[in-house]
């Protein structure tokens, strides 16, 4: 059995390509155009552009399409993690927990608590 849809995957990567490219290109542009004269920096070429691209997904996206689905769906994961630990074993989590993070004190299925103001005398 032969498979068909060879087409939409090549069609698919090359229209990924083309957008990465023109995303690139429009980054060139209003950076060229933007920070020289607002903050007085440097241009920056198309090369340079891709790469501020990819570092601000990185910063502030991620990549999504590595399985990351985000911080609820974490939060998520780990509570019915811990549901379905035994009495034992949460405690034996906590133990190795406050060894390797000294800031824990509390459960991970509990809401955080609100930061204690400080006391003005």
């Amino acid at each position: 059995m032969r498979y068909r849809g060879w087409k939409k995957i090549v069609f698919g990567g090359l229209a990924m390509v083309a957008l990465v490219l023109l995303f690139g290109y429009v980054t060139m542009l209003l950076w060229n155009w933007l920070v020289p004269e607002v903050f007085d920096g440097p241009a920056v070429t198309f090369t340079q552009a891709l790469g501020l691209l990819l570092l601000a997904r990185m910063l502030t996206g991620g990549f999504r399409w590595m399985g990351w689905k985000g911080r609820h769906h974490m939060r998520q994961h780990w509570r019915s993690k811990w549901e379905q630990m035994s009495p034992e074993d949460r405690e034996h989590w906590r133990s190795r927990m406050k060894d390797k993070c000294r800031w824990w004190e509390q459960d991970p299925g509990e809401e955080p608590s609100k930061p204690k103001k400080p006391e003005h005398t």
